[in-house]
């Protein structure tokens, strides 16, 4: 079977998007270790292209990371940035709001977090679970969630216009994959701190966060701002799948070198 290109992942008709049309175990073609030396080939080139979108500082490049639990976003994270200058990437995982986060609106904290000119910014959740664990879990009513459809848009509009690209990836995990992946952690003592009691309560609840993220997806997948589908019951093919979505981003935007300053080109250092 032909590799598919990875444009198959994005959700380009969000009319009636249902997550059961991409399958989870999906290896896209791709072979384990063939996978494995591409990975490293395209962190490579994403090396190279984060040099010159910090030297240009025009555009950013913001990477949204949402999925079910143990779908495997943090180590996602540490597969697909560990090559990258740490200097330019700015990592923020988003936990339930407190203090001054709370006494704002929701969208003031994700604003405040998104990357400068040059940098690569990435959510770990994301704004997005104020359309999801708020609505699945009934902290505020239909009539206060359903608006944040129209206000996310706007506000990645607003983010794209002003010179911030931003992709978003959705890691779809099967439910047996989940119980497989949080039984490792409760049988291994160096995982055991990730599992928390919570995990179990969030499972039953499998159904209605797959509607709320349908829901999501399906209304907020857009051309400056597109949702991606990522098959990841297979760590290696999520990985790969997300370094090229970011390369591709980044490839898009084409970042270059500014030219010397002319004022010190024929310069002698003595």
């Amino acid at each position: 079977m032909a590799p598919k290109r990875i444009d198959a992942l994005r959700v380009s008709r969000p009319n009636g998007f249902k997550l059961d049309d991409y399958d989870t175990a999906d290896t896209l073609g791709w072979h384990k270790d063939g996978a494995l030396a591409e990975l490293e080939h395209v962190k490579l080139k994403l090396d190279a292209l984060q040099q010159r979108l910090a030297a240009e500082r025009r555009s950013s490049v913001l990477l949204v990371l949402q999925a079910m639990d143990a779908a495997g976003k943090d180590g996602t994270i540490r597969s697909i940035l560990s090559g990258l200058n740490p200097a330019g990437v700015m990592v923020t995982s988003f936990k339930v709001p407190a203090g001054i986060e709370a006494d704002h609106d929701y969208l003031w904290r994700t604003h405040q977090a998104c990357p400068v000119a040059g940098d690569i910014g990435v959510f770990n959740r994301s704004h997005y679970e104020d359309v999801l664990v708020v609505r699945v879990k009934g902290l505020v009513p239909r009539s206060t969630w359903s608006k944040r459809f129209r206000h996310i848009n706007e506000f990645e509009r607003l983010l794209h216009d002003e010179g911030t690209r931003v992709v978003k990836c959705f890691l779809n995990v099967s439910k047996s994959e989940q119980a497989r992946r949080l039984q490792d952690r409760l049988d291994d003592p160096t995982k055991g701190w990730k599992f928390r009691e919570g995990d179990l309560a969030d499972r039953k609840l499998w159904p209605k966060f797959r509607r709320a993220y349908e829901d999501a997806i399906g209304q907020t997948s857009t051309a400056h701002a597109p949702w991606y589908v990522v098959p990841a019951d297979h760590n290696w093919v999520r990985n790969l799948a997300v370094a090229k979505i970011l390369l591709s981003t980044l490839q898009d935007i084409g970042p270059q070198f500014p030219p010397a300053d002319p004022h010190v080109i024929n310069t002698k250092i003595v």
